[in-house]
């Protein structure tokens, strides 16, 4: 198959949008951009598509997907919300969206097993970018990241060729993602003190934003058997490249003959690796004052080129859990995780 890779720009996004609506209405799959990381998208309502991403990603059928929708009242058409949650979805959908916040609520009967993996509720957001948001006012989509499962996420339309080129009929490029990591899981419930908000996965908006809605729990770590949402599972957004996370300085020792690139924080600093050996390759991820939400858009950006660089083991810095940190720190934990998998 030869897919087409459509430029979206200023003056002609329009068109590359209906283009994208009328393959989405074929039963096809369309990679689209948002503000976090691109999606492979299929009609929310057509099963066969759905499988269709299932199929192109090599997901496993327990990892639900995303739904997103092209209105915030279109949450009505995918959801049923509990009277007594009402309240705080109101709040929190008046306050995050469009942008990088996701719901999971119990879902209307009209959603296909297949898109929420049997479960009883759907993963559901509005994103804030111009291309998805057109997209999905026309035809509401199921969408996870568009790569191969367990791969580094694409924050760019070049990464998706790589990933999924020959395989899917379109994908459009909408620039490079604002925001660089996945939406923010929650699942309000209602307990006896009052709402809460169980954070399923962390992202770019903090915990510390959360609580000034409802207190944020997380919970236990969930077992491959009991996936409630998207990206929990414990080795995810993977290097083919063998990849370590240290967390301390003193944790790095090199051995002799490997080749090593380096995957730093800032490139100096008290606790940077730049001078721990003779690096192959090095990769910044927020030069100079080392900026979290800066680090976080170029997470997988500098992953992928440490990927393709041709040494033995990528090395990754920590970095402060701190607001975008702690998303940052979860994505690093998982790809270490799951390279050494492979």
């Amino acid at each position: 198959m030869d897919t087409k890779l459509v430029v979206a720009d200023f003056e002609d996004w329009r068109e590359v949008v209906a283009e994208a609506v009328a393959l989405l209405q074929d039963g096809e799959v369309v990679a689209l951009p948002t503000e976090t990381v691109y999606g492979l998208a299929a009609d929310v309502f057509n099963a066969e598509a759905v499988a269709r991403i299932f199929e192109v990603k090599e997901r496993p059928s327990f990892d639900p997907l995303i739904v997103h929708i092209g209105h915030k009242r279109d949450l009505e058409i995918i959801v049923d919300i509990p009277p007594e949650l009402e309240e705080v979805v109101d709040e929190l959908v008046a306050t995050y969206w469009p942008g990088p916040l996701t719901l999971v609520l119990p879902k209307k009967p009209n959603i296909p097993d297949i898109v929420t993996s049997g479960l009883d509720t759907v993963a559901i957001r509005f994103s804030s970018h111009e291309v998805m948001k057109a997209v999905a006012r026309e035809v509401p989509v199921a969408a996870p990241s568009a790569n191969r499962f367990g791969r580094i996420s694409p924050t760019s339309a070049q990464a998706v060729m790589e990933e999924l080129g020959g395989k899917i009929p379109m994908v459009i490029d909408g620039g490079a993602c604002r925001d660089g990591l996945e939406s923010t899981i929650v699942a309000p419930e209602m307990t006896e003190k009052g709402p809460v908000l169980r954070l399923l996965r962390s992202g770019p908006i903090p915990r510390e934003e959360l609580r000034k809605i409802a207190k944020v729990i997380k919970p236990k770590k969930t077992k491959a058997d009991h996936i409630e949402a998207p990206g929990q599972i414990e080795s995810h957004y993977a290097p083919a490249t063998p990849m370590i996370l240290v967390e301390t300085a003193g944790e790095f020792v090199p051995e002799e003959g490997v080749k090593y690139g380096l995957l730093s924080y800032r490139g100096e600093g008290n606790n940077s690796l730049m001078e721990a050996t003779e690096w192959a390759h090095t990769e910044v991820m927020s030069p100079g004052k080392g900026k979290l939400a800066e680090g976080g858009v170029r997470l997988f950006y500098c992953l992928r080129n440490l990927d393709a660089a041709d040494v033995d083991v990528i090395v990754a810095e920590s970095v402060s859990e701190t607001g975008v940190g702690v998303a940052i720190m979860d994505r690093l934990r998982r790809a270490a995780a799951g390279s050494q998998e492979k």
